[in-house]
């Protein structure tokens, strides 16, 4: 795929996700993480080049070693994977914009001590497992908003802006569509949340249609063939 055929292609891609968003309203904003983690930094640097600025990694010595990288670049990074306590100290030190996958009080309050102990903050955002499924990260529906709350009082230095969840793995249409609308019914009857991110490549227009306002696009946003 040459530049222009890529362009054409990206162009294509900001089509739909304007035609889900004006379904929605034309007040509703929707942001775009490309998700780079099977992706090379030249391949970074030419969605950048096109003026793409937010990229997610769901490894955290991906996003250390692509953030050194690329420090030339004011590049905004995303850590969408799941964390684990051995690598919490790490992804401080990298100091992502947003940390979308905390799945559990017990790693926030994990989170927590080290921040505090490095006098550091982070924003991240509560993962909810709307498909109940066990593949899934994240808390459940039905404790997401306890969790939260427990969360925001017991972790002064996480501040979290909302929740995060990935769509029902289904050929169902309307599972997919019901596992979205349970994360974003919840995110509305939290105080203060201002992001629900959900969709990615193969469910992103679904999601914005449901209530996303930022949608993780990984295989959409690097085509093999590019």
């Amino acid at each position: 795929m040459n530049e222009i055929d890529y362009k054409i292609h990206l162009d294509k891609l900001i089509q739909r996700i304007e035609t889900a968003r004006i379904s929605v309203s034309e007040h509703h904003i929707v942001k775009i993480i490309a998700v780079s983690k099977y992706s090379t930094e030249e391949a970074i640097k030419r969605l950048y080049q096109i003026g793409q600025r937010a990229f997610g990694e769901n490894k955290v010595q991906d996003l250390v070693t692509k953030s050194q990288n690329l420090e030339e670049l004011p590049l905004e990074w995303h850590f969408i994977g799941n964390l684990q306590k051995n690598k919490i100290n790490h992804l401080i030190d990298a100091n992502p914009f947003l940390f979308q996958g905390l799945d559990s009080l017990d790693l926030a309050l994990a989170l927590q001590q080290r921040l505090e102990v490095k006098g550091a903050e982070m924003e991240c955002l509560l993962q909810v497992n709307s498909a109940n499924e066990a593949s899934k990260s994240g808390v459940s529906c039905e404790e997401a908003k306890d969790i939260y709350a427990q969360i925001k009082e017991s972790c002064p230095n996480i501040e979290l802006r909302g929740l995060m969840s990935i769509g029902a793995h289904s050929g169902d249409k309307k599972i997919i569509q019901n596992s979205f609308e349970k994360t974003f019914n919840i995110y509305k009857e939290l105080q203060g949340a201002d992001i629900c991110s959900m969709g990615m490549s193969g469910d992103f227009e679904l999601a914005i249609k449901c209530g996303s306002n930022m949608v993780r696009l990984g295989s959409a946003m690097f085509p093999k063939e590019a």
